[in-house]
């Protein structure tokens, strides 16, 4: 039987541009108490782009935390916590890829790190890709690849491809959209 467990003191240990890092002071039924970390994320939402050869729009960036590049889906922070994840993922299509989509579908949500941190990520699938303007911040620098899904599985079976939110989002796109009939 599971015990009660209640909050009952949270501090700012950290404000960031991205999360915000609490400690929380966590009560159980017993009268122990444990402090616990928690990050605090607005949200964020992802995209596969799919071109019309059944191809997947990939970019490829310098990620710092892990000192490397990575090849990720476009994705990014929610601009607020009220932005629909829609919305986010229209405009990061379009930011990082040079392509939008008048065709837009959710296909799942993730939570990262669910023991310690509260992001939530909503991917998209995107169809219909129309050329227009890669836009992209100040600090990206993003190369855009096309791939296969079989050429990114592979990769993600070879340890090539780490990302979560990446390694989810082609798996479940070629489950939802490439085995339907299996």
């Amino acid at each position: 039987m599971a015990e009660e467990v209640r909050r009952i003191k949270r501090e700012l240990v950290h404000k960031g541009a991205v999360i915000d890092i609490y400690c929380d002071t966590m009560e159980f039924e017993n009268g122990n108490t444990a402090q616990w970390d928690y990050i605090h994320h607005d949200g964020a939402a992802a995209v596969v782009p799919v071109t019309d050869e059944g191809k997947i729009l990939m970019v490829r960036q310098y990620r710092n935390a892990l000192e490397r590049y990575t090849l990720e889906i476009p994705a990014g922070k929610l601009d607020d916590p009220a932005e629909k994840g829609i919305v986010c993922a229209s405009r990061e299509l379009e930011e990082e890829t040079g392509y939008r989509s008048d065709k837009l579908e959710w296909m799942i949500t993730l939570r990262t790190t669910v023991a310690f941190c509260n992001e939530r990520i909503e991917i998209f699938v995107a169809h219909n890709l129309i050329p227009s303007k890669q836009n992209l911040d100040e600090d990206e620098y993003i190369d855009v690849q096309a791939y296969s899904i079989e050429e990114l599985k592979a990769k993600i079976f070879a340890g090539e491809i780490e990302d979560s939110k990446t390694v989810s989002a082609i798996l479940a796109y070629d489950t939802k959209y490439n085995r339907r009939a299996e």
